[in-house]
């Protein structure tokens, strides 16, 4: 990334930090939102820069910064649910981070990207998928610290100023049921529109999604006959997790940092 980019990616940083901040600290006044919409806009702003600078293709940097942008976004619109207000201090120094990734490990594609709209509604569907599951993993481990501080009298004050765990239960699957959605959408248009998964390098990635797919939908259905919830819940979240980032992040790593190729 240009030198020229340096400073509005230093000014979003401060931006999410400041924010996540002031969430720790349960203060939503002005300047804390006005932050947060002004790391929002820059952290959009750069990630558009760094893919036009790459001939517009999403590298393995890039990618991984627009799931940081797109989780804080949803975060900030949902920022009405108490149930997920504590994510934001994860959340935002996740986004932070985000912003600095194009810019101390900058992708170089070595040519433009092909312009397909087939294949822009798959990536926009798959990474809307991923945001919305981002959520969800995080509010598993927020999930999971509630119970275990639950087990801990003298946490008792900390347990109190934190969401009842059945609001929050819901909200996780209500994240999953989203994330679900939409993954199962990214997979129809992958079938649909791609040609050949092995000219594609596309394996990997698509059995790895599948994966995640199965997970995340045997969680739904135990939740729906079952009523599973608690530790198994989270177990069953965070696995499903796992294999979308492997599908997404790890795949891409191999083929673009090792094997110098690109999904077509």
């Amino acid at each position: 990334m240009s030198s020229y980019l340096l400073l509005p990616a230093a000014a979003a940083v401060v931006a999410y930090l400041y924010a996540a901040l002031r969430a720790v600290q349960a203060r939503d006044e002005g300047p804390a939102l006005a932050a947060l919409a002004a790391a929002l806009i820059l952290h959009g702003l750069l990630l558009v820069a760094s893919v036009q600078a790459e001939g517009g293709r999403l590298g393995l940097t890039q990618a991984l910064s627009l799931l940081t942008w797109q989780s804080a976004l949803l975060l900030a619109l949902l920022s009405r649910v108490m149930a997920l207000r504590p994510l934001r201090a994860a959340i935002y120094p996740l986004a932070a981070a985000g912003v600095l990734l194009p810019v101390l490990l900058p992708t170089h594609s070595g040519g433009n990207a092909p312009h397909d709209w087939r294949i822009a509604l798959h990536a926009a569907l798959s990474i809307f998928a991923a945001g919305l599951l981002t959520l969800a993993a995080a509010q598993a481990l927020a999930l999971d610290l509630l119970d275990r501080l639950l087990h801990k009298p003298e946490q008792l004050a900390r347990v109190l100023r934190m969401p009842p765990m059945q609001a929050s239960e819901d909200w996780l699957f209500q994240l999953i049921g989203a994330g679900f959605f939409m993954l199962s959408l990214a997979l129809l248009s992958g079938l649909i529109f791609v040609d050949d998964l092995f000219a594609q390098h596309l394996v990997h990635k698509t059995a790895l999604s599948i994966l995640a797919w199965l997970i995340f939908g045997a969680l739904l259905l135990g939740r729906r006959r079952s009523g599973w919830r608690g530790k198994r819940a989270v177990r069953w979240a965070l696995s499903g997790y796992a294999a979308l980032l492997l599908a997404y992040f790890g795949s891409k790593l191999v083929l673009e940092q090792i094997l110098g190729r690109h999904w077509t």
